[in-house]
């Protein structure tokens, strides 16, 4: 069994004194009893989960599935998704964390079990992480960056007209914990910003379309899109022919969300005609891509192997352990996922 476990530090509070709930009644960890995890992912390193995490709980056993011991020992899962199957064999689980903001990847799991609380993982550098990278892609379209690349190469030294970010009309596609910072970003940058959502709401300094009524007027304003939205029926391959078609001509698109969303034959005609000046993609429909996809070919289109963001392991321990406190004391974690 694969069994990660560091003693804890000396004289360390075993709780953030920021924590969201007063913990004067409650019991420190090391007088509970340790507390077993299971660990599943395929990029985050559980060495680094299990140091932060040991900052927090003293004690804490983190076990990498699928080497997990005993199954009755485990009391909680820590994971990006749930491995096939494995729900059925830990009769004492009190909560699953995701390692992600996003929930796609246990849409439609019945094997998790009704009024068994899931939370989803939001955190600071998480979200500056996405940030840095939509601020970057809108950046490089938005001065020019693209064609003093091709410039470079070809040995032209030719100056582009400056567009203020005033003129320039950014839509964020999806304003959830991720899509609102960057909205929010942007605007602070003098962008002219507007973002689309499913339901109403109001964000400083950005315009709001709601409702799938609202989405092609949304399109036809956004010179440089953004897309953030969470995978659904209603979203997959969303991003088509007809989709792109209500873009402005020489417009730029950015997806940082899902690459289900996009129907990447559709993208790379849209590139070859022109009516898109480029894209830029962080996750595609198959990843990696085979040698013979043409997204690789496809000009004016930067690709970017997933990296817009990852959760950090040191502040995402302190709402991982704070929620795994929660699980514990039968209360429901912050970022609950609403399931049917």
């Amino acid at each position: 069994m694969r069994t990660i476990r560091l003693p804890a530090p000396a004289a360390r509070c075993a709780w953030p004194t920021s924590a969201i709930l007063s913990r004067s009644s409650q019991p420190p960890w090391s007088e509970i009893g340790a507390m077993r995890v299971v660990f599943h992912s395929e990029s985050a390193d559980p060495v680094q989960w299990q140091k932060a995490l040991a900052e927090q709980i003293p004690g804490l056993e983190l076990r990498v599935w699928p080497d997990v011991g005993d199954p009755a020992e485990i009391d909680a899962m820590l994971v990006w998704k749930i491995p096939p199957g494995s729900l059925d064999l830990y009769p004492n689980l009190k909560g699953i964390h995701l390692l992600s903001a996003g929930t796609d990847q246990i849409a439609g799991d019945l094997s998790i079990p009704v009024g068994l609380p899931v939370a989803r993982l939001v955190e600071p550098a998480q979200v500056s992480g996405m940030v840095e990278y939509a601020l970057h892609a809108v950046l490089d379209y938005h001065r020019h960056f693209d064609r003093y690349r091709n410039q470079q190469a070809a040995r032209i030294w030719h100056e582009h007209p400056r567009i203020f970010a005033r003129d320039r009309k950014v839509g964020i596609l999806g304003l959830g914990a991720l899509g609102a910072p960057v909205a929010q970003a942007l605007a602070e940058l003098d962008f002219d910003v507007a973002g689309w959502s499913r339901q109403p709401r109001e964000l400083e300094g950005v315009k709001i379309f709601s409702g799938w009524d609202r989405l092609e007027a949304f399109l036809r304003r956004s010179l440089i899109l953004i897309a953030l939205l969470p995978l659904t029926a209603e979203t997959r391959n969303l991003f088509d022919t007809r989709f792109f078609a209500k873009m402005p001509p020489g417009s730029y698109f950015i997806n940082i969300g899902r690459g289900a969303q996009c129907v990447e034959t559709d993208l790379c005609a849209a590139l070859e005609t022109g009516h898109l000046a480029g894209a830029t993609l962080d996750v595609l429909q198959s990843e990696p891509p085979e040698p013979g996809n043409p997204l690789w070919s496809a000009p004016n289109l930067i690709l970017t192997p997933h990296v817009a963001t990852s959760p950090d392991p040191k502040s995402g321990a302190v709402i991982v352990a704070e929620n795994l406190r929660r699980m514990r004391d039968g209360l429901l974690p912050s970022g609950m996922v609403k399931r049917p």
